[in-house]
């Protein structure tokens, strides 16, 4: 028992901040915390019944995904994820994926490979602009974890935030050969993937995400708020 107990401790804390991070991520996704609006550690901690340090290890964690800003001086900030933003996260994306589809063709092992057709197949049979979104996404999250390095995991998650995707997606999805599109897209990537062509894989990638990053930079500023 006394072997058991001892990491109690630490998991409630880290649960606390979890908690903290679910709450306030919520609160910024749904508006109630509205863009440019300063997060007020101390009006949070004492609403959320928990201490000022696990609010600011949350925020933290929101700084990172993109969700806050922190100024010297100032505090934490709901961060404007308009257009701009968007952007930047699609270059990051067009610089990192190719060879993160690279990777996978070269490491990838039947789990993978399952795990991919089976995102094929959700997104083919997607009816909504949520579940389209979704499997979009876990198709280019599982590539990411078929190269079997858990850092590039980790970065695809804070430059793909699954909230904003859903908005944006909801819009694009509009287009009546966008989801054909993006389907027939993946299955030519997991063909590759599948045959270890990693040139072929890298290439695909790449004008795929350019494909993403085209239709954005033609977009206005405010259409990132529609859907």
């Amino acid at each position: 028992d006394s072997v058991m107990a001892t990491p109690a401790g630490p998991l409630r804390v880290r649960s606390v901040v979890e908690l903290a991070y679910d709450e306030l991520r919520a609160r910024i996704v749904d508006g109630r915390l509205r863009p440019g609006a300063r997060v007020g550690q101390a009006e949070l901690a004492d609403a959320l019944g928990i201490s000022r340090g696990s609010v600011r290890e949350a925020l933290r964690r929101l700084a990172g995904d993109g969700l806050v800003d922190f100024e010297v001086n100032r505090g934490f900030f709901v961060a404007d994820v308009g257009l701009e933003r968007v952007l930047e996260r699609l270059e990051a994306r067009l610089l990192l994926e190719p060879g993160i589809a690279r990777l996978a063709a070269e490491r990838r092992d039947d789990a993978d490979l399952h795990e991919l057709r089976r995102w094929v197949v959700a997104e083919r049979a997607a009816r909504t602009a949520a579940a389209a979104h979704d499997a979009s996404r876990g198709f280019h999250a599982a590539l990411a974890a078929a190269t079997q390095n858990d850092a590039l995991g980790r970065i695809f998650d804070s430059l793909w935030i699954a909230d904003v995707g859903r908005r944006l997606l909801a819009s694009r999805r509009a287009q009546p050969t966008w989801q054909d599109a993006d389907v027939a897209e993946h299955e030519e990537l997991c063909e590759a993937i599948e045959a270890g062509h990693g040139d072929r894989a890298e290439a695909l990638m790449r004008a795929h995400v350019e494909s993403a990053w085209r239709h954005w930079s033609r977009r206005p500023a405010g259409e990132t708020d529609s859907g």
